[in-house]
């Protein structure tokens, strides 16, 4: 059977998806998601895992998001069970994205301690869009157990993530862990809650002022 002139262009387009170029794969990621295919699920959500540039895999993802939910919702809960690293996390932040709450039950404690920060970051960030409702407390338990966690980024990602989980569940988390024997998790917790109070405060401020109190030995709540 002769091939039609879709089928050419859609073999052309998973061609492009694995060309030596960025600009080439940029451009395929760019028209498989213009003209959405089932055929592409399967080969997207691969080269999420393997794409090494930042801007090409936010096109994958994107072009994934054009596809039906029912086609891309198995392949990526798969795929946040991968032995890579960059497919979990590229997998997570694409269910992000989509938004189904059915992809809940993937977010296991077991994602949101990776070992690999990308991955972890990754999974608070989906975890907050995803939590159903009743579910914010154990969150909170959650991520609040991972604060102290990494440099900069890291940390700064867990705050966003705790203060946009926000409601009545994430200051006592905070709380508690504000009276941890580490002082990274105590300075950690305190400059989260400083954002939660007051999210215009800069984390590199709030931060610091954290260490700064736990140094002196102070708790982080004189004069409230």
């Amino acid at each position: 059977m002769a091939m039609t002139r879709q089928d050419t262009d859609a073999m052309r387009a998973l061609q492009g998806l694995e060309d030596g170029s960025s600009s080439v794969r940029l451009r395929a990621a760019l028209a498989v998601g213009t003209a959405p295919d089932p055929c592409f699920v399967d080969k997207l959500v691969e080269r999420c895992g393997l794409e090494p540039e930042f801007f090409v895999r936010d096109m994958l993802t994107w072009a994934l998001t054009r596809h039906p939910v029912s086609m891309t919702l198995p392949a990526l809960l798969r795929e946040v069970r991968s032995e890579r690293a960059q497919a979990r996390s590229q997998a997570l932040h694409t269910l992000s994205k989509i938004g189904d709450r059915r992809a809940w039950p993937a977010i296991t404690p077991e994602l949101l301690s990776d070992a690999d920060d990308e991955v972890a970051r990754s999974a608070w960030r989906t975890a907050v869009v995803l939590v159903p409702e009743g579910g914010e407390s154990g969150l909170a338990a959650i991520l609040a157990g991972q604060l102290g966690r990494g440099e900069r980024e890291t940390q700064l990602s867990l705050s966003r993530a705790l203060v946009a989980l926000g409601g009545d569940a994430v200051p006592p988390a905070l709380r508690t862990a504000t009276m941890a024997p580490d002082p990274r998790v105590r300075a950690h917790a305190l400059a989260t809650e400083r954002l939660l109070h007051d999210p215009d405060t800069g984390f590199e401020f709030a931060i610091e002022e954290a260490k700064r109190v736990v140094a002196l030995g102070g708790s982080g709540r004189e004069g409230r």
